[in-house]
């Protein structure tokens, strides 16, 4: 029985810590990279994770027609640069930071509705033998709607 009761404590110290990251992520987001938005209408959505150098996330928005969007990236400042690629359905790069002294926010407008991929990477640069970096890396979408 002994095994079964520091198996779920150490599952409910898991949970909590997770909670406790999120928590911490989402007010990074907050703090940081809503204001990068500027201007833009926020959409309502905090998409915020802890990545390792090195480490990918993607993620799936729908974007409509006839509305200006800003999408806002931005990596705590112990992680390198943060590269991002925006992907078309026919897996066509739309925009790369990389390409661009790694801003953190791009401007568009699409000519109809679809779903884009993004594609968040936190760069590597550690060296031999060294820990990997990790931090809160936010991604926020604002829109302004056509005047």
């Amino acid at each position: 029985m002994r095994p079964v009761r520091t198996l779920v404590l150490v599952a409910i110290f898991v949970i909590a810590q997770n909670g406790n990251v999120n928590a911490q992520c989402k007010a990074f987001a907050k703090r940081d990279c809503l204001p990068e938005l500027a201007s833009y209408t926020h959409d309502g959505n905090y998409h915020a994770a802890v990545l390792v150098e090195g480490e990918e996330a993607e993620l799936y928005k729908t974007f409509y027609s006839d509305m200006d969007y800003r999408v806002a990236i931005v990596g705590d400042e112990k992680l390198p640069a943060i590269e991002y690629r925006i992907l078309d359905a026919n897996k066509n790069v739309l925009y790369s930071n990389k390409e661009n002294n790694f801003a953190k926010t791009w401007d568009f407008k699409l000519q109809s509705s679809q779903q884009l991929k993004l594609v968040v990477k936190v760069s590597s640069f550690n060296k031999p033998g060294e820990m990997p970096a990790s931090g809160c890396v936010a991604i926020m979408f604002g829109f302004q709607l056509k005047k």
